[in-house]
């Protein structure tokens, strides 16, 4: 190699290097974060360059995983993907207060389980709430409300045992509230650390159960206002003695409010009106927490107006209007925190005394009293004339200037673009809303809250407060200005509605619970006044960056041209001949079989790469159906351009699939390597993954009999790499997201990218770098790194214990080969694993089932030499499927050709709850430890 080359070859390293040093956020994420921008017509304008976690707005990362997505009320338009799954270390996900977002949510956000905080508040989701989301069992925070959200509450939401915060309101729910039954099937009664239950404002029907409360319950806010739901009050509300608001206004509730509701000592608001109930006034005797109490409009009935009325120490507003209340309003010894009776459209005849009435607002209009000779004078037979409220926060001493067309002025009298939003309440409990000690009271704590956060803000400004006439809610309009700046950046935006979206900010209790409908910011593109020195440093290092880069990159390009003018000589003759003939490359694929298409070949087949054509997809990119000439089926793996794997590991999958034939592997037809793609050309497989079946995604019924062929199909497949390929093969990456099921489902190894051939030299082991499956690894190879057939044999035997219990290799902390070697013994029934088999196949008792596991822990034996071979594993298979009666030989069935038992309709799949499907026919996400 002349100098030179050296000098090109050492200036290509030092450029990657810069490059990889600079990149400081896992690829996965990456990729990811692009593919969600692709589905978004627009996206934050920060989001350039290759590395999220250091300058993204929106973006937190824990080393280099990013674990919060934040991009509240940043105007995204589009739809939320499904490459949502690759950030799977997310814990937070806010996406409010952008109105463009609409669609569905995907399945796949199921596979967040790291996640514990999901708020989509006042976005444009419709569609059903997806059961994936009860898969999240981290989940402490979920704030879907204010969506167009369809269909029924899903039972699945009983699996979020951690669950604070449940916000399904303000949505178009319809069916009943559910509750678990003896059936197994899942309830909201088992979110025993709810502190509220937000479900009003939708078309929810059926009676509030009576399972739905119990006493384990801490309960702060239960709201289902709005709704059409029907029958009685439930008696076991009584015993979440934590209710402090509860909300059943606007449904069609009948009967007698129950008398055990005297019980919840801490409740401070309660609205009851515009139902059917009847009987007597509920008697609230001893409730000394309540503040605020609506029955109006309804059939309550009694000769007087009882004293609790006016006697407890806190109450502040009595409704009561629309009822067959009679006799005589008794206001002697009235507490002094009352401040309003609204007794209208009553049978009211007197008052107690009528001489020196309290200064209390009383509403008697359109009662006998008010039909006598002169009452019509009294002040409490008039009909009150609503005033809107004019409130606005005033200016803090200071005249506040001229602004342009788009600025405001601040209270502070400070022109800027504020953001702004609807602050609203859920709750009355502060009847005369022209006071402006309330609006000072939220305004200050505003402040606080912004202040603590050391957000910049200025001041906050509220207006316009207003009870609307659809929701009863209290709506307020907020301001918040910048401080030190005409506008907000990106960030700031961010933190604001961050604070605001996910309740952070706490209001004063009588506006609380409370929600905000942020409005989208536009004014983040223009840079911040006074900013200009203080960027001055990073401008000139980033100038300085980009001068070195670009000389770089020139004197790379330069060795590139000069090297491809080389290559272009034998282009011609070689299809390899754009191949990097460099260190990290090796040479050419040296094929036996399979062939090499052109790029423009395989976007004519798949239509361009078209949305329609795509039938798979993970954090390697896409997986698409295309049609040959011939008219045969093929599916095409085109890796994504931040997401290919090294070009070693993708002639190694060319290689080996070239050179083996066996029905149990999937076939390579041909690969495409031009134009910066890698698409490798497979046979159409179109029953997917057996993850997929094991997990119900695939609608494919996974009996016994099924399973045991599954099983030895399979087997026979890594047999055959291990004992008649030429050289043999290890795959390293057995598990059940890469064996597929064709259209007879017959088992077919897939995703040879981890394999490894052993030449004659290296026949035994082979040191090598670990790789494969967290779960399905072999810990002997983990800890020697030596790499043996024996290691794919410890990964089949995970699968086959995955196979039998349908759980996954790792769930909720619990390694599968444990939990069997925890439970099983040989000397009782079934050697005692009633508690780990998938019960859907224990019902019927299945033949061979004890050899099967046995066999599975055989294989995963914890030193090598005691496992067997594949070829020993695939005859005791054999063995146990003519056990069951069946010939091992015989093809499996079509999908067409069920094995239908009764009560398959009921089945549950154990994977179901937890969603650890992987999208696409050829997944290829993996763990590789260092």
């Amino acid at each position: 190699m002349d100098q030179q080359h050296k000098v090109m070859i050492l200036l290509q390293l030092l450029l990657f290097q810069v490059l990889f040093v600079a990149s400081q956020t896992d690829s996965r994420d990456y990729s990811g974060l692009n593919s969600l921008a692709e589905s978004w017509s627009s996206k934050p304008q920060s989001w350039v360059g290759t590395d999220p976690c250091s300058s993204w707005d929106g973006i937190r990362c824990s080393n280099t995983r990013i674990t919060e997505l934040r991009l509240p009320s940043l105007s995204l338009r589009g739809q939320l993907s499904s490459a949502i799954e690759s950030l799977s270390e997310l814990v937070t996900l806010d996406l409010s207060y952008n109105t463009g977002l609409t669609g569905t949510i995907p399945n796949e956000i199921g596979n967040l389980k790291r996640l514990k905080s999901l708020s989509l508040v006042g976005c444009g989701f419709s569609g059903p709430i997806p059961d994936s989301i009860g898969s999240l069992k981290q989940l402490t925070f979920l704030a879907l409300n204010s969506n167009k959200f369809s269909g029924t509450i899903p039972r699945s939401l009983g699996n979020l045992t951690n669950i604070n915060w449940l916000d399904l309101a303000e949505n178009e729910l319809v069916g009943t509230i559910p509750v678990s039954d003896n059936q197994g099937r899942l309830g909201l009664d088992l979110l025993l650390k709810a502190q509220h239950f937000h479900m009003g404002s939708n078309n929810l029907t059926g009676t509030i159960p009576e399972k739905l409360f119990n006493s384990s319950m801490i309960l702060e806010h239960v709201l289902f206002d709005h709704n059409q739901l029907e029958g009685s009050v439930p008696l076991s509300i009584s015993s979440v003695g934590t209710l402090e608001v509860l909300r059943l206004d606007k449904n069609g509730l009948t009967g007698a409010v129950p008398a055990n509701l005297s019980k919840l000592g801490k409740l401070s608001e309660i609205y009851l009106s515009h139902n059917k109930f009847n009987g007597t006034l509920p008697d609230f005797t001893g409730m000394n927490s309540l503040t605020y109490v609506d029955l109006s409009d309804n059939t309550f009935s009694a000769s007087n107006v009882p004293s609790w009325v006016t006697s407890l120490p806190v109450l502040t507003t009595v409704i009561l209007g629309q009822n067959h209340l009679g006799g005589t309003l008794n206001l002697s010894g009235h507490s002094q925190s009352l401040e309003q009776i609204n007794l209208e459209n009553n049978d009211i005849t007197e008052i107690d005394p009528e001489s020196n009435l309290p200064s209390i607002e009383i509403r008697l209009a359109n009662n006998p009293i008010c039909r006598e000779s002169g009452a019509s004078e009294k002040s409490y037979c008039q009909q009150p004339v609503s005033n809107p409220s004019f409130y606005s926060t005033p200016s803090n001493n200071c005249s506040p200037p001229p602004c342009s067309s788009d600025q405001i002025a601040s209270p502070n009298c400070n022109c800027a673009f504020p953001y702004t939003g609807l602050l609203i309440s859920r709750a009355l409990s502060f009847s005369n809303f022209s006071d402006a000690k309330y609006y000072r009271e939220i305004e200050q704590s505003l402040m606080d809250t912004f202040r603590n956060k050391s957000i910049p803000v200025d001041s906050v400004a509220l207006s316009n407060p207003v009870r609307n006439p659809t929701s009863d809610n209290f709506e307020l309009n907020l301001q918040v200005f910048p401080s030190q700046s005409d506008r907000f950046n990106a960030t700031g935006i961010l933190n604001i509605a961050f604070l605001l979206s996910n309740q952070i900010y706490k209001p004063p209790e009588f506006f609380s619970p409370y929600y905000f409908n942020g409005a989208s910011y536009e004014y983040t593109a223009g840079e911040p006044k006074g900013s200009k020195s203080s960027h001055t440093g990073i401008i000139v290092g980033a100038v300085v960056a980009v001068v070195v880069f670009v000389v770089l990159a020139s004197l790379a390009g330069m060795y590139a041209i000069r090297q491809k003018r080389r290559a272009e000589r034998s282009a011609g003759l070689n299809p390899f001949a754009n191949w990097e003939q460099n260190k990290n490359s090796g040479t050419a694929p040296q094929l036996k079989g399979g062939r090499w298409f052109a790029f423009d070949e395989l976007r004519k087949y798949t239509n361009n790469f078209s949305e329609a054509n795509t039938i798979g997809s993970g954090g390697y990119g896409q997986v698409y159906q295309g049609t040959l000439p011939s008219g045969e089926l093929v599916a095409i793996k085109r890796a994504a351009k931040e997401s290919m794997q090294g070009a070693v590991e993708f002639k190694t999958e060319i290689e080996l699939l070239s050179r083996v034939h066996h029905k149990n592997l999937v076939s390579l037809l041909g690969f495409c390597f031009e134009k910066g793609e890698q698409m490798l050309v497979y046979e159409y497989i179109p029953n997917g993954t057996l993850m997929d079946s094991l997990s119900g995604k695939s609608g494919i019924w996974m009996d016994w009999i099924r399973r045991l062929k599954v099983t030895l199909g399979a087997a026979r497949g890594l047999a055959y790499l291990h004992e008649l390929a030429n050289p043999p093969i290890i795959h390293r990456d057995i598990k059940s997201s890469n064996i597929l099921l064709d259209d007879h489902l017959i088992a077919k190894v897939a995703d040879f990218g981890l394999s490894k051939l052993l030449v004659d030299s290296e026949r035994g082991h082979v040191t090598t770098q670990v790789k494969g499956t967290m779960g399905y690894l072999d810990p002997e190879y983990y800890m020697t790194q030596q790499l043996t057939e024996k290691s794919d044999v410890y990964s089949f035997g995970v699968l086959m214990l995955e196979l039998a219990t349908a759980r996954r290799p790792i769930e909720q902390g619990k390694y599968i080969v444990r939990e069997v070697m925890r439970v099983m013994d040989t000397s009782k029934d079934l050697y005692n694993l009633h508690s780990i088999i998938d019960p859907t196949i224990l019902k019927t008792r299945p033949k061979g089932l004890e050899k099967f596991v046995m066999l599975g822990m055989r294989c995963v034996k914890e030193y090598a030499a005691e496992r067997p071979t594949m070829a020993e594993v695939a005859k005791e298979i054999e063995s146990i499927i003519e056990l069951v009666g069946l010939n091992p030989n015989a093809e499996s069935a079509t999908t067409s050709e069920t094995y239908e038992e009764a009560g398959k309709e009921n089945a549950q799949h154990p994977y179901k709850e937890e969603d650890f499907s992987y999208s696409g026919i050829f997944p290829s996400t993996r763990v590789e430890p260092q």
